[in-house]
């Protein structure tokens, strides 16, 4: 376990806790990670991605093959939270090829963070993203967090936008065969954060 979150109230809600993902996680969060991205980009919000796209896409990003070769990539570390038992959220980091607009020293890619629509607005992708950050700053040495998000996700951007990111530029990023836009974001690190990040 890497950290505990209280939900908040009521006060029977569950208690959620951070930990590692390891390798028999790998079918769970495949499932996981499928519909959370198939809420996120297949919602009613304008600019919806059609439904063949992102059937293409689930087939060959987010299987339990794709999953557990992820999970045993040494320059890969993913982050569950888990409430009642049941993932909630998850978030990945990761060491990736640069964008030439991220000009940060020693960036770090914040591949993933996806929570649950059920437990939005409850505090866990804040503390998702102070672990990641910790990680990404103490295991790989980064002193740059930076990221690619749907601009279409208002919602997203601004919860980004409050832990402190920027934009920087704009990369394309494809959901099957749909050319979609991602704005580029980046964030310096806490050179203390290492020290808060528990091991896995």
């Amino acid at each position: 376990m890497i950290d505990t979150i209280a939900a908040p109230e009521p006060a029977a809600l569950p208690v959620c806790r951070l930990r590692h993902a390891r390798r028999e996680d790998a079918a769970e969060l495949a499932a996981f990670a499928a519909r959370t991205f198939e809420d996120t980009y297949g919602s009613d919000m304008p600019g919806r991605i059609g439904p063949e796209h992102i059937a293409l896409h689930l087939a060959t990003a987010f299987g339990p093959r794709q999953q557990a070769a992820e999970l045993a990539d040494s320059g890969v570390v993913t982050v569950l939270a888990e409430c009642d038992g049941r993932l909630a959220a998850y978030a990945q980091v990761r060491r990736a090829v640069v964008p030439p607009c991220v000009g940060g020293r020693a960036p770090i890619e914040l591949h993933r963070l996806y929570v649950d629509r059920s437990w939005h607005g409850c505090g866990i992708g804040q503390r998702l993203m102070d672990e990641v950050a910790a990680i990404a700053a103490g295991r790989f040495g980064g002193a740059t967090l930076w990221l690619k998000v749907w601009a279409r996700n208002a919602r997203a951007i601004a919860f980004y936008a409050k832990c402190g990111f920027v934009d920087v530029g704009v990369a394309d990023y494809f959901v099957g065969a749909d050319r979609q836009t991602d704005r580029v974001l980046v964030r310096p690190l806490d050179p203390q954060a290492a020290a808060r990040s528990a091991p896995g």
